[in-house]
């Protein structure tokens, strides 16, 4: 049944930034995008479209110059509209609006506009089409039916059913094939793995059926060995002959079409003393040895080949040379300052490539890269100094965020995401066994400081029906290229679940991300299942709902309260009594008790059995609520 008749204009300020392009006023080319009068000094950029559903869309789009009285987006489904069509008026110079009402599975032309005393300056024509009418989608989506406890087949042999069993520190990338191609650290209940070689790969075409790739690296690459004797040599200790290898974090991303990278990290876990394998029983009053990264390329992912290129960047101290020493295994203050570990990739929109890296010593590290090579731009020089500025001048980097000053730190997994004018800093903080929880920053240029809250984003939760999840951390930050944007992560099952070693248990979890008009993400509480996104009204709000709040409570599960929404606007029950509520169905946002919440269609994972809900997100400071309609 169509619903278009509920939906009505609507306007979401934001921070939008689109790429520049400057508009001709009064040209009446239509590349130029058209217009009438002169304008003056307007510029107006070339607008981008985003979230396209069958009846709205996301258009940003950026508007400057003086005496503006005026601008916009207007769009018709005719070429180059202008202001005498339809429009949507905006106040701010960056500006992000709604088009709601539109038609299924029509073709739009839209302009952003500018105008002043001198005329309107209107940006070049885009189209865009919105989807086909899923209100019948709905009664016909099937939920998935793979179970989240997988250990009754969790050995190689029966990897074919694995789907998003034994994900670890997950690196997904949208490849040409239109295959979602997902990576990870290696990590397998009972080891199954290890059968298969190192950083194993699955894809997906809808990221909820994942299909099994294996490992895409057999062997350890012969340089690991070689690099790490030469540094061994310089230090004046003897080779490690067969030192003990761990296989970290992928990061993999498309360069452009026909070439991916894959940044990959290989620990060495000998002592530096005296190479002797990491046991209590071999301790030297040493630290253990560094972490290697080293990149691979690919023309094409679905073959799963890999060309190893070598080194790119390894721990670095600065303590100096020989400043490894360790009085006793309880003391922390590290040999290492920049910690070899979970790479994330970044191309920013200017075209710079970056690599962001660190792990719990002391914070993430930002190094340009030769977009040509994919090795560091400046060429490195010792792994150490006698200080951070010294290692920043070897070309190790710069440090771009830490978790206070301890040399011990429980912060990780640094992954960074251009959106609208930000770079986004997604990092996973404590440990990954119960713990485990994702929080946010930003910063305007990709190594600059990076601030905000600390908002937690994920922690361990439990709606009712369900033993609940931890270790929620480690993600992967990616798009579809139309708007939609998705977190995926490990989640394991919490230690009293019952069974054999079940926070061994490491299920993967896809969840959509939606972005509040601050400009900040959330990530949605129910795990992605495809579910038609149906226009949602205010009818559909009022009800009972379970509610979390996600402020910080290190180790412990957050579980949930049952919220009231009457059909009067008020809250009638639970932890925002008394409070009002109210929703815009254009920009499905809901705004109760003061707090911004993102509302979607998602899976009931909990239910028996599993069925579609509602459920919303959203952030107030340093914590985040999740909610699922019951």
């Amino acid at each position: 049944m169509k619903i278009l008749s509920r939906l009505f204009f609507g306007l979401l300020l934001g921070c939008g930034i689109a790429t520049a392009l400057t508009a001709c006023g009064g040209s009446d080319d239509p590349d130029d995008g058209g217009g009438s009068g002169g304008g003056g000094n307007l510029t107006v950029s070339k607008p981008t479209v985003s979230s396209i559903t069958f009846s709205t869309a996301v258009v940003s789009a950026t508007a400057t110059g003086s005496g503006i009285t005026s601008r916009g987006v207007c769009y018709s489904t005719s070429a180059n509209p202008t202001i005498n069509d339809t429009k949507v008026t905006a106040n701010s110079s960056n500006m992000t609006v709604t088009l709601a009402g539109l038609t299924a599975n029509t073709t739009y032309h839209v302009r952003a506009y500018a105008q002043n005393m001198n005329g309107v300056v209107y940006s070049a024509d885009v189209t865009f089409t919105t989807e086909q009418d899923s209100s019948s989608d709905l009664d016909s989506w099937k939920a998935p039916t793979y179970a989240d406890d997988y250990r009754n087949i969790s050995q190689w042999s029966q990897r074919s059913k694995w789907n998003l069993a034994n994900v670890h520190d997950p690196s997904v990338v949208l490849a040409d094939d239109g295959y979602y191609y997902m990576y990870q650290t290696d990590a397998s209940y009972g080891n199954a793995h290890t059968s298969g070689g190192h950083f194993h790969a699955r894809r997906s075409a809808d990221l909820v059926n994942w299909e099994y790739l294996g490992g895409t690296m057999q062997n350890a690459p012969s340089w690991v060995k070689t690099k790490l004797n030469e540094i061994r040599a310089d230090q004046g200790l003897d080779p490690i002959n067969d030192p003990q290898l761990g296989y970290w974090a992928p990061c993999v991303r498309k360069v452009r079409s026909g070439l991916y990278r894959m940044y990959y990290c290989i620990v060495v876990d000998n002592y530096i003393k005296s190479g002797k394998p990491n046991t209590a029983a071999n301790f030297d009053n040493s630290w253990t040895e560094r972490a290697f990264i080293g990149m691979m390329e690919t023309t094409d992912p679905g073959s799963n080949k890999w060309e190893d290129k070598g080194f790119v960047i390894c721990s670095s101290s600065d303590k100096g040379k020989d400043g490894w020493k360790r009085a006793s295994l309880d003391n922390w203050e590290a040999y290492f300052y920049f910690n070899a570990i979970d790479p994330t990739f970044v191309i920013t929109p200017e075209g710079q490539h970056w690599l962001i890296y660190g792990s719990w010593h002391s914070g993430f590290a930002a190094v340009q890269l030769n977009p040509e090579t994919g090795k560091t731009i400046t060429e490195l020089g010792k792994p150490w100094a006698t200080s951070a500025a010294g290692l920043a001048n070897n070309g190790y980097g710069k440090r771009i965020w830490s978790r206070g000053n301890s040399r011990w730190q429980g912060s990780e997994a640094p992954e960074i995401v251009y959106h609208d004018g930000y770079y986004y800093l997604f990092m996973a903080y404590d440990g990954l066994d119960v713990p485990y929880n994702t929080r946010i920053a930003r910063s305007k240029t990709i190594d600059g400081n990076y601030t905000g809250n600390e908002t937690v984003l994920t922690h361990p939760y439990k709606f009712e029906g369900s033993q609940g999840w931890v270790g929620i951390a480690h993600c992967a930050v990616f798009d579809d290229g139309k708007g939609n944007w998705f977190y995926a992560s490990q989640q394991r099952f919490p230690t009293t679940a019952g069974g054999n070693a079940p926070n061994a248990v490491m299920m993967g979890g896809v969840r959509s991300i939606q972005w509040l008009s601050s400009g900040w993400p959330v990530v949605m509480p129910e795990r992605y299942a495809a579910v038609p996104q149906v226009a949602i009204t205010a009818d559909e709000i009022a009800g009972t709902w379970e509610h979390i709040d996600l402020g910080y409570k290190y180790g412990e599960m957050k579980t949930s309260s049952t919220m009231t929404f009457a059909a009067d606007g008020t809250i009638t029950e639970g932890p925002w009594k008394g409070a009002k509520w109210t929703f815009n169905a254009s920009t499905n946002t809901l705004t109760a008790n003061g707090v911004e919440l993102k509302v979607q269609r998602e899976c009931d994972w909990e239910a028996n059995p599993r069925k579609h809900t509602l459920v919303y997100a959203g952030i107030n400071g340093a914590k985040s609520y999740w909610g699922k309609k019951k």
